[in-house]
């Protein structure tokens, strides 16, 4: 397996409020790790609430005695969140933090992945399928029938999220299970990749330098900032 991330802080953004999180070695009693983490707030809150998550989640993984991922995960999950609540509340210039939060690890053929806002994961296998679902306004909206997907990428309130980590008490992530096949490749990122690119474009560019992982996260920076680049970039891709 090999992986490599990359964050960028786009053109637009004066501050990367973007953090990943990329280790092919075991943490803890996990085998290997992945984050995309996104964060909102004001100043420097986006910012120092990625960070945090990230690095808090990891220090909970790597000290827990659980065996089971997802058990894992859920359990650093609600941790991470008990935490960077409190802090919001403790200090004025932190309220209202919070971010998004996708993760994942690979056990043998399985790929456990747990997700909260609208950081995104893909596998790409005979083509693209997008695993996680966007917390989002659009996104429910569209649930409903009340967009469609073409009017959803277009819609003024496409970046409100409707789940974060941080901003509530309580935080529900939604957790999936991925068999995975030689050869798949695994892409997370964040929504300054996906609101500045079509999907068919992403696994394009993934296709084409499936074999080069440095130059495939590289070349999808450079064509987000090139379409625009109104957000902060994260991306992680993961050959199996």
């Amino acid at each position: 397996m090999k992986a490599f991330s990359i964050t960028d802080i786009g053109e637009k953004r004066k501050i990367n409020q973007d953090y990943v999180f990329c280790d092919l070695n075991s943490i803890g009693n996990l085998p290997n790790l992945f984050i995309v983490a996104d964060g909102m707030g004001g100043h420097n809150a986006g910012d120092y609430a990625s960070k945090f998550c990230v690095e808090y989640f990891t220090k909970q993984i790597n000290e827990s005695n659980q065996t089971s991922p997802i058990v894992m995960i859920e359990e650093a999950i609600k941790d991470t969140n008990d935490k960077l609540y409190e802090k919001s509340k403790e200090q004025k210039d932190l309220e209202g933090m919070g971010t998004t939060f996708v993760v994942a690890t690979i056990l043998d053929n399985v790929m456990y992945v747990a997700n909260i806002g609208d950081s995104r994961l893909y596998v790409i296998s005979k083509e693209i399928k997008q695993i996680t679902e966007d917390h989002s306004l659009v996104q429910a909206m569209v649930k409903t029938g009340e967009l469609n997907k073409d009017e959803a990428k277009e819609h003024p309130n496409k970046n409100i999220i409707t789940r974060a980590l941080g901003v509530n008490e309580t935080v529900e992530p939604d957790f999936f299970e991925v068999e995975l096949k030689e050869g798949d490749i695994v892409l997370m990122c964040s929504d300054g990749l996906t609101n500045m690119l079509e999907d068919d474009e992403i696994e394009r560019v993934v296709r084409e330098n499936a074999d080069d992982l440095p130059t495939a996260t590289e070349t999808l920076v450079r064509l987000a900032n090139q379409n625009g680049g109104k957000d902060n970039i994260a991306v992680i891709i993961i050959k199996v």
